[in-house]
């Protein structure tokens, strides 16, 4: 079995594929209108939202970049993973319920339209189309790089391929979101999530096991290692400091409240009273996941340190290398397979918001109404973001998890404050709302563009993050509150 380890990931990595086109084909019998393809016709159980919740989180970035992050910063990455308590709180006592109820009373399919039934103005609804945008070209890359790196390393230990480029890679793994996505819409996504989700709990464990055997000393022996070479990147911080840990706790943490490939799947659950059930079935998964992060990345870091693997060329290599080299066969096989999985629902959730943002929200904003046939528009509008994605990918020169980080903030930054504080506090109008986005995007896309880097490695996100909440709140106060209608009123009475 061991002379055919690539083959074995080859032909499961095929299989999966194959099933993405049979799911995509089902679903698309079950797509008939607009709001079946944005929000699943809001008819999910619990278990389905809360797998889609915990596949949107984990995805590529956690996956394949997370690894990444642990192998080339060392501990630096667990603020990141230390947020979920926090970060869940955030979003089931700020952002789940109202968005739930807001979405049913006004029949909302984005979050665009939670935001301009809560503000009644185009121009919010404009601004927050336009900050989702944008935050779904790099983060929705972020996936399509991480699904390419992944099948370039099956194809080349398989030997179907002899180096295969990147671009190849790229180019294969749109193809195939692109049906998947067209096809299916969100419906595709959230009942993959189901079946990868419950794989990748098990497969987690699996390898973490794998890992601790790695050496005779298991998980201490590899710390030591690792510390002896960098004491940093085994100390509380990892190699950024203590400032670009706490600022990636800070952006991870609070931020989730305005990330919009987790909070919209709140929107499609089927009842309001399973609320209380689906984020704590979510962390619960997220913590299984975790394992995978943390074990993969450290491990190859010792491995590499003690010679045992050759140095790897990138640090998202990370994950398939291990699988590749140091877990059973047919467990390899499996992990890719959920890898993939989680991977491509993650971004045909990022296809569909962005897709409802350029057909649904941006026209509406701008001449009062939708686009006709929303259903075709959004179809053709995904795979002219998936490509648009692809080349981001292909050109941006970032690691996943650089690129993920960066979709993070873009998100927190201009989101947060306008709907996780703004579906909260009545004062909040919609002057603040369209100053904080703007100015995230500023700062966020302005010192990235210019390539300043913060001092003490503080992230860009986290900056915009905190001139968005000190420009929302601050202009809050110094205006008058505008009229709420009523039924938004009564649902941020509750």
């Amino acid at each position: 079995m061991e002379a055919n380890r690539a083959l074995i990931t080859l032909l499961a990595v095929i299989a999966y594929l194959a099933l993405c086109v049979g799911i995509g084909l089902w679903s698309l019998r079950r797509t008939k209108s607009a709001g079946d393809f944005f929000v699943a016709g809001r008819r999910l159980g619990m278990f389905v939202t809360a797998f889609a919740i915990f596949s949107s989180t984990m995805s590529g970035f956690g996956f394949v970049g997370g690894p990444g992050l642990m192998y080339s910063m060392g501990t630096s990455s667990i603020w990141i993973l230390g947020t979920i308590v926090i970060s869940n709180i955030i979003v089931l006592n700020l952002v789940a319920k109202r968005i739930r109820m807001v979405s049913e009373l006004r029949e909302c399919v984005s979050l665009p339209d939670v935001a301009a039934a809560r503000y009644g103005r185009r121009s919010v609804r404009a601004s927050v189309a336009v900050v989702i945008l944008l935050g779904v070209l790099g983060y929705l890359a972020t996936q399509i790089l991480a699904m390419s790196i992944v099948l370039q390393g099956v194809l080349s230990d398989a030997g179907v391929l002899q180096q295969p480029s990147l671009a190849l890679c790229v180019a294969i793994s749109c193809s195939v979101l692109i049906f998947y996505s067209v096809t299916g819409g969100i419906v595709a996504s959230v009942y993959t999530d189901v079946i990868q989700g419950a794989i990748m709990i098990v497969a987690s464990s699996l390898v973490f096991i794998t890992v601790l055997g790695t050496f005779d000393g298991g998980l201490g022996e590899i710390s030591r290692i690792v510390a002896a070479d960098d004491r940093a990147a085994s100390g509380p911080w990892g190699t950024i400091g203590i400032m670009g840990a706490l600022a990636w706790f800070f952006v991870f943490g609070i931020g989730v409240g305005g990330q919009p490939h987790i909070i919209t799947k709140f929107m499609m659950l089927k009842s309001l009273k399973e609320l209380r059930y689906v984020i704590p079935l979510g962390v619960l998964a997220y913590s299984f996941a975790a394992l995978l992060w943390i074990g993969i990345g450290f491990a190859m870091r010792a491995l590499v340190i003690t010679g045992a693997h050759p140095a790897l060329a990138t640090p998202d290599a990370a994950s398939a290398e291990f699988l590749q080299t140091f877990t059973h066969p047919l467990l390899a096989g499996v992990v890719f397979a959920a890898l993939l999985a989680a991977i491509m629902s993650t971004a045909d959730a990022f296809l569909n918001i962005g897709a409802a943002a350029v057909m649904h929200d941006l026209p509406i904003a701008i001449r009062g109404r939708s686009l006709g046939n929303e259903l075709v528009w959004a179809r053709v509008i995904t795979a002219v973001l998936a490509l648009a994605a692809a080349l981001i990918a292909l050109y941006s020169g970032d690691l996943v998890a650089l690129l993920g980080a960066f979709g993070w903030g873009t998100f927190a930054a201009g989101l947060l404050p306008v709907l996780a504080i703004g579906l909260n506090w009545k004062r909040a109008n919609a002057l603040a709302a369209n100053v904080a986005i703007v100015s995230s995007l500023l700062v966020n896309f302005g010192l990235r563009g210019l390539g300043i880097r913060l001092p003490y490695g503080v992230d860009h996100g986290a900056a915009a993050l905190v001139v968005s909440l000190v420009l929302f709140l601050s202009i809050s106060f110094l205006t008058r509150p505008e009229p709420i209608p009523r039924d938004i009123r009564r649902v941020m009475d509750l």
